[in-house]
């Protein structure tokens, strides 16, 4: 038996405060492992092989619980030498974490609908075998309130990366426009953007 068919699946139920679920890092967008939600707000996903470095973890809380956070994965867009001649990268700097986009897809749905939110990112290190331990973090908030917070560390190499994670709404998500607020992480290092999106 293969090691991509090879699975242990985790279950974490959360309450009123925060969930967490153990989902898959996906690489170069293969798709493996699940993720589903139910109304008590438990979250059930799938590990798949014995190298998996990162899980997602938080949730889906208030006008969001009964939703589901999915896959996580991600691709690497740019080579470090590309990363680097890009931001006319010098090793005397130290280490460089740069957000370079963020958005979600699609920017309009409906209760019970999709949305991917992405985000693309650059990692620098003056030695090229170093890698940084990455936080990637996604707040989401309806009129100010928090109601998503799934985030992943990851190991990064220097290059340019783009990762995405699904939110599937509950069938009963309140309307309105929810505020993503993308952030990566590395000890002192941290940059941010926001996106949004709109459900009508």
């Amino acid at each position: 038996m293969s090691r991509k068919t090879i699975a242990w699946i985790t279950v974490c139920a959360f309450l009123l405060v925060s969930g967490c679920a153990s989902i898959p890092e996906e690489r170069k967008g293969a798709a493996t492992g699940a993720g589903i939600g139910a109304a008590t707000g438990a979250a059930l996903g799938a590990v798949v092989g014995g190298d998996t470095k990162s899980a997602v973890i938080g949730g889906v809380l208030g006008a969001l619980v009964g939703g589901a956070i999915g896959h996580y994965y991600y691709d690497q867009k740019k080579t470090r030498t590309e990363t680097a001649d890009q931001y006319r990268y010098r090793s005397a700097e130290g280490p460089l974490l740069r957000v370079e986009d963020a958005s979600v897809a699609p920017q309009t749905l409906s209760p019970g609908g999709t949305v991917e939110m992405k985000m693309t990112y650059a990692v620098l290190t003056p030695a090229e075998a170093t890698e940084l331990s990455v936080t990637e973090k996604r707040e989401i908030r309806l009129n100010g309130e928090l109601v998503g917070n799934p985030q992943v560390t990851v190991v990064r190499k220097g290059g340019t990366y783009s990762s995405s994670i699904p939110l599937t709404l509950p069938a009963d998500a309140r309307k309105g426009l929810y505020v993503v607020t993308n952030t990566v992480q590395s000890g002192n290092l941290s940059e941010q953007i926001q996106s949004a999106f709109t459900v009508r």
